[in-house]
């Protein structure tokens, strides 16, 4: 185990790194650059940028020098300094910018990862043990339409039912005085007041889904000859399907693991944008709209950086929750 472990961080270093450069790389890769869109901002208004000017901003901001120089000085500050740059678009520190939006989006995530695994598991477990009752059909049937449904929709439809039947605005996190305010207790009543919208919205579609191959997982380990054998010996009906068959058929809440790490820190972009919670997710849109390449690609590198990680946890959960999964050199 411990060899697996070591074998796989050491090939993180690589593998975040081929992840950096093709990141960076990507985002220079629309036509100019931050001074063009500043450019093109200030002709929409008539006022025109001097080329001495420009010359000048490209040379402050590094614009002037090759990709790979850029790239350098960028990486070299991270590793040095933990420094991810300088954000030109809201003209201060990478690191103040994503660390203003981290609690709040780290808590979103966990809350609706946590609220998928709790509505999921038991309404999955349920519909494969009541194969075809007429739960298993309202299930099904929601399953469905969650699945079908996207989130942002979702969202717009909510905020137009809040708005014209009950003259209430359910966007946001906050109240209107509590959205600058500092963090106390009052404030943290306030969002809870209003995170489920949220949450159910961000955990429809992977509630659905997880619903969907709780119960088909489970209904294939239900007919194995283990769970026959099991029974014939006696065991619990209870007690047999959840020491076993669910232990086996709970893989994919496993292995989704690695992925949710990622989104605790990025959360849902588009349905953040249409609800206005202050996320990760649209601080990395704008910067993707406004080429603030800093920006952008640190929270492209950090993302990765957790899904390597939550993958490499997903592993070792998975073998330690299934015993017949066996980490390579294992025996």
């Amino acid at each position: 185990m411990l060899k697996y472990i070591a074998r796989r961080v050491l090939l993180m270093i690589p593998t975040l790194f081929l992840v950096s450069v093709i990141s960076f790389v990507i985002i220079q890769l629309p036509p100019g650059d931050y001074l063009t869109s500043v450019v093109a901002a200030m002709a929409t208004t008539g006022d025109i940028m001097t080329q001495d000017r420009l010359d000048t901003l490209k040379a402050e901001y590094g614009l002037d020098q090759p990709v790979y120089v850029q790239y350098g000085k960028w990486m070299w500050n991270i590793v040095s300094r933990g420094h991810f740059g300088w954000s030109w678009h809201w003209n201060r520190p990478v690191t103040e910018m994503i660390a203003d939006r981290l609690a709040i989006t780290v808590i979103l995530s966990l809350v609706t990862m946590v609220f998928t695994w709790v509505v999921a598991l038991p309404i999955g477990v349920y519909s494969a043990t009541h194969q075809y009752s007429k739960l298993d059909y309202l299930f099904t049937s929601i399953s469905f339409v969650g699945l079908a449904t996207p989130g942002f929709l979702l969202a717009l439809v909510l905020i137009w039912i809040s708005v014209a039947y009950f003259s209430q605005n359910v966007a946001g996190l906050f109240s209107p005085e509590f959205v600058d305010a500092p963090w106390s207790m009052a404030r943290i009543v306030d969002m809870l007041k209003h995170i489920w919208v949220p949450v159910v919205i961000l955990g429809t579609s992977g509630t659905a889904g997880l619903i969907r191959t709780m119960r088909g997982n489970l209904l294939d380990e239900l007919h194995k000859p283990y769970v026959t054998t099991a029974r014939a010996k006696g065991l619990e009906e209870r007690r047999l399907l959840w020491k076993y068959p669910v232990r086996v058929a709970v893989n994919p809440f496993v292995s989704t693991i690695g992925w949710s790490l990622a989104g605790l820190f990025s959360g849902s972009t588009i349905v953040a944008v249409v609800l206005g919670l202050p996320t990760v997710g649209p601080l990395l849109l704008t910067a993707l709209l406004a080429q603030d390449m800093y920006m952008a690609g640190s929270i492209l590198f950090i993302i990765s950086f957790l899904t390597v990680i939550g993958t490499l946890i997903s592993d070792i959960l998975l073998a330690w929750v299934d015993p017949r999964i066996r980490l390579e050199g294992e025996r």
